[in-house]
């Protein structure tokens, strides 16, 4: 008796209950898209249910505009047909059949035009906001600035935290492993916003077309270089809510999450007294004298958080985005005025983003990190950039 095909088959089926119960234990990740979601949110701000509302009106239009036509067409097929004795109409042209298809469809463009019209113009008020936010783009995270209200003068970089081993990486060889029910939807620094306070969302980017969008808020507004686009939104649930960037903006588009955290107006002061804090902590002195050693640790740290999305953990370039390898480059062996010119200023038509933002102490430790591994140590000059090099060339 052949065992080999019923044994295949119950391996197979085993291997495929496996990975549907696997499947199933994915959970709705709170704040984020569902475990087979096929619909909109119904979100936690009057826009967005606004949106649910309108979306849902113009599906049941769409379904009745659907069984009316198809059911008069197969009715009339059906009812009229050659096999029970009907003969084909010689007529055409009626005046009243070309006037009613053009008033019927006037009349419900009209009647789905102004709700949505309404909805439009009330996402674009952006006027007496509490609090404004500028949102930029980059390849591949996020950067804010709180520009007014309560916690003005707050900024700081977002980046995806599931660790790259999870994320995967064809390129480099690493295969995703995906973990948890926020997978490719969690970041370091999550933006933090008071409940029931209307929230202005500025929106730029750094180098391509990048969108910022949050779903339960109802809000998508794209962020382009060298223009300044806003949106808002009021929550009124204490909550985290989750989004992504929604323009195709490079391989690692979709790795750049957006993460909001709505709290009470007491935890929300809390949390920007201790952020004040804490950008206190790390505005280094760049007056202070380092040592090559603590700058290589610190540089080894400021490029994982920001480099290694083009340039590779062990200095190789990629050629996917163009980085070239910083194993034995010029620029890195030169001198250091040029090194320090392409990261405060970026080079390649934005291909090199400026790195203005990070601190001169950031900065200083990255390039002198750069010069000090991979073995590039001892071979060029200026082995040491310290942060007043940097703050001299920012000032000029």
């Amino acid at each position: 008796m052949n065992f080999a095909k019923p044994l295949q088959r119950v391996l197979t089926g085993a291997v495929f209950a496996a990975l549907s119960a696997s499947a199933w234990a994915v959970n709705d990740s709170v704040g984020g898209p569902g475990v087979n979601q096929l619909n909109l949110p119904t979100g936690v701000t009057q826009i967005s249910r606004e949106i649910y509302d309108l979306h849902t009106l113009m599906m049941v239009i769409c379904l009745v505009i659907f069984v009316a036509v198809f059911g008069v067409m197969f009715y009339s097929v059906f009812k009229h047909r050659k096999s029970l004795g009907h003969k084909a109409a010689t007529w055409h042209e009626s005046t009243k059949v070309e006037i009613a298809w053009t008033i019927v469809p006037f009349f419900i463009v009209i009647g789905m035009a102004l709700p949505a019209t309404k909805i439009v113009v009330a996402m674009k008020d952006t006027t007496n906001a509490d609090i404004t936010i500028k949102a930029t783009g980059y390849q591949w995270k996020w950067g804010y600035d709180y520009l007014k209200g309560e916690g003005e003068g707050i900024a700081f970089l977002s980046n995806l935290s599931t660790p790259r081993a999870e994320a995967g990486d064809p390129a480099h060889g690493l295969v995703a492993k995906p973990e948890g029910d926020n997978y490719l939807i969690e970041v370091d620094n999550p933006v933090f916003v008071p409940v029931g306070k209307k929230i202005r969302i500025i929106t730029t980017a750094n180098d391509v077309i990048h969108a910022w969008a949050v779903p339960y808020f109802g809000v998508k507004q794209d962020a382009v270089p060298g223009f300044v686009r806003d949106t808002w939104f009021k929550a009124d649930v204490i909550g985290t809510y989750r989004g992504q960037c929604q323009e195709l903006c490079g391989k690692e588009h979709a790795y750049m999450p957006i993460v909001v955290n709505v709290v009470s107006a007491d935890d929300y002061t809390k949390w920007v007294n201790g952020k004040k804090k804490e950008m206190e902590a790390l505005m280094d002195d760049p007056n202070k004298v380092w040592t090559q050693a603590e700058l290589v640790a610190k540089g080894e740290k400021v490029y994982a958080a920001n480099c290694v999305a083009c340039h590779q953990a062990t200095g190789l370039g990629s050629v996917a985005v163009g980085a070239p390898a910083l194993v034995d480059d010029k620029k890195v062996l030169g001198a250091m005025a040029e090194q320090i010119h392409v990261l405060l200023n970026g080079q390649n038509n934005g291909k090199m983003p400026s790195w203005k933002q990070l601190s001169d102490v950031e900065i200083a430790a990255a390039i002198t990190y750069t010069r000090n591994t991979w073995g590039n140590a001892g071979k060029g000059q200026d082995p040491l950039v310290q942060p007043s090099d940097v703050k001299a060339a920012r000032a000029n």
